[in-house]
């Protein structure tokens, strides 16, 4: 196994799914906020899970999103 190239092989799957992700969450906080369901100063929950098929590997990752744009 050549560490190096698997290495660059995670980093651009990791980047597709960091890209889609915000896209996608993007997309679903606007047609909320379109619908009136979120005023956009709430904190929202955040929850991503990773599985690789072939390995016994479930990550999950926990965080908020705030969208008061406050740290």
């Amino acid at each position: 196994m050549d560490h190096d190239a698997l290495n660059t092989q995670i980093r651009k799957c990791l980047k597709q799914f960091g890209v889609t992700s915000q896209q996608e969450i993007e997309r679903a906080l606007e047609a909320a906020l379109a619908k009136g369901s979120l005023q956009g100063d709430e904190t929202l929950g955040v929850r991503m899970t990773l599985e690789v098929d072939g390995l016994e590997l479930q990550h999950t990752i926990t965080g908020e999103l705030r969208l008061d744009g406050e740290d």
